[in-house]
């Protein structure tokens, strides 16, 4: 009996068929827009494909130019730098507006709607604002001067030493706000049992922040993570509408580099061979936290 009914139960491959046919265009997208478009990327990359793809290979002398190329160099340090300072300022950020919000305070709605607002605007809305509001002229600096301070100067985007500061503010008014609503959904979500049993035990609220709280909430910052860097990596609106990569190349990403060099200069090739190594960067952040998260507990169990 038990193999008649073994027998008669249908096939992996044939449980839950209506999901597994409705995600079939799905998958070719995937398989085509996305995958399909990748090899070819890397494969022109190494062509001298200039207005229009062709197939005159020319080894890896793309690659060397670019490296060689000093506004590839400035954009990857700045791409660094807005990255490194973004994840820490975001992330730290939005985890302590959740928790001041988290204290049940008057007005918490108001509170939210208000630190989430900037995320409901688009990049190009955000950079033009943060270009008036950081304007020597008529933006911060002119009305603390028109206070008494005279000499108080603040102009970060016409300084080319310090202008991706001032793109990093844009950058973490727009993105706080999502992160914060995330954290404070995390915290929201914690027994309050385990709260009560810290405080009877007599744990400081730092340490249970920081031992009990955060490492149940593992998965929202992994949400978060992966929210903020995808945000950093295809940073450009928001240099075009701030900067224009300016002062001169001082404020240039690797993005805003190979809409450049495939649209203005019609180097297709130079511009294949930069998103091959934005790609390749993506690879060897995301492969190892994949493997980690997912392969050491297949093993594991």
């Amino acid at each position: 009996m038990d193999a008649m009914a073994r027998s008669k139960r249908p096939s992996n491959w044939f449980r839950n068929a209506n999901a597994k046919i409705a995600a079939i265009p799905m998958i070719l997208t995937v398989l085509v827009v996305f995958v399909g478009g990748t090899l070819w990327t890397v494969l022109y990359s190494f062509t001298n494909s200039k207005l229009l793809p062709r197939e005159k290979f020319v080894g890896f002398d793309q690659y060397e130019r670019l490296w060689s190329s000093s506004k590839w160099l400035i954009s990857i340090e700045n791409l660094a730098i807005y990255g490194v300072l973004s994840l820490i300022f975001v992330m730290v950020g939005g985890f302590l507006l959740a928790a001041l919000l988290d204290q049940k305070i008057r007005f918490e709605n108001t509170f939210r709607t208000i630190f989430l607002y900037p995320f409901a605007l688009s990049f190009i809305v955000t950079g033009l604002a943060w270009q008036w509001i950081l304007n020597p002229d008529f933006g911060v600096q002119n009305v603390v001067r028109s206070l008494g301070w005279t000499s108080f100067a603040f102009d970060p985007l016409y300084n080319s030493d310090i202008v991706i500061y001032g793109v990093l503010i844009a950058g973490l008014w727009h993105e706080t706000g999502l992160i914060m609503c995330l954290m404070l959904a995390g915290l929201r979500g914690i027994d309050e049992d385990i709260w009560k049993a810290c405080r009877i035990d007599g744990i400081p609220t730092w340490k249970t922040y920081m031992f009990v709280v955060i490492p149940m909430m593992r998965g929202i910052f992994v949400t978060a993570l992966v929210l903020v860097t995808s945000g950093i990596i295809k940073v450009y609106d928001l240099i075009v509408a701030q900067t224009g990569g300016g002062p001169g190349i001082a404020s240039e990403v690797p993005a805003k580099y190979v809409y450049d060099t495939m649209f203005l200069s019609q180097n297709l090739g130079q511009g294949f061979a930069a998103s091959t190594m934005m790609l390749l960067t993506v690879v060897i952040v995301v492969v190892p936290w994949a493997y980690l998260e997912f392969g050491g507990k297949g093993r594991r169990v």
